[in-house]
């Protein structure tokens, strides 16, 4: 009845593509489509923190659901707008060198200097990575930043196509994952318990491990 009686088709055989592709976000809190955005914002910071003044502006490159859903100019109401605006988590790195959940709150966002930023900044769409980011054998989120200065000084730009959380950098990323699971599970749960989980997450037969005995590590005490 929904379908009107036509076959329904799948793109792609059913298995384990969704577990072996599975995206973590490690490096930054925010929006998926702008880790990549953050990371050059990052790169940069070193080479552009005491020329703030001297940008003339920014062009920020993005996949189209990047500009769809991010692009966000104007003033920001809350922390939930501000970590929906690329502009916004663009900024942040390139001037504090970080970019934390803290940062998306009113003391934070209060620092004029952020919104100089924002209002130089364009965003548009790299027909590259719009495609990289559906083709499946890649699915990719990349983004690019353009920094022109109006002394006439070369333009810096970076470009990362996919982030450290994407299949392609689990070597890189593994690691940083375990840190972030450890760090969660300490602020959680007293030491004693914490060390506990930690130990059984490492075991090497973690994968044969019952469900029950799992679910019993994971109740506070």
């Amino acid at each position: 009845m929904l379908f009107k009686s036509k076959t329904l088709t799948l793109a792609q055989p059913l298995g384990s593509y969704v577990m072996e592709n599975v995206l973590f976000k490690i490096s930054f809190p925010a929006e998926f489509h702008a880790q990549t955005a953050v990371e050059c914002a990052m790169a940069l910071h070193p080479k552009v923190k005491d020329r703030l003044a001297q940008i003339e502006k920014i062009v920020i490159e993005t996949q189209e659901p990047g500009v769809r859903i991010i692009d966000k100019t104007g003033p920001l109401a809350n922390p939930a707008d501000r970590d929906h605006c690329i502009q916004y988590m663009v900024a942040v790195p390139l001037i504090f060198g970080r970019l934390t959940a803290g940062d998306y709150e009113d003391a934070v966002a209060s620092d004029p200097r952020i919104d100089v930023l924002r209002a130089k900044m364009t965003v548009r769409e790299n027909t590259v990575f719009t495609q990289e980011y559906y083709e499946r054998d890649k699915r990719h989120i990349g983004n690019a930043l353009h920094v022109f200065f109006a002394d006439g000084a070369p333009t810096l730009q970076v470009r990362v196509d996919f982030p450290v959380g994407h299949r392609k950098r689990r070597a890189e990323g593994m690691p940083l994952l375990v840190q972030k699971f450890e760090a969660s599970v300490a602020a959680h749960f007293p030491e004693r318990q914490a060390q506990s989980i930690q130990s059984l997450f490492a075991r090497a037969d973690f994968d044969s491990l019952g469900v029950h005995e799992l679910m019993a590590a994971l109740v506070a005490n």
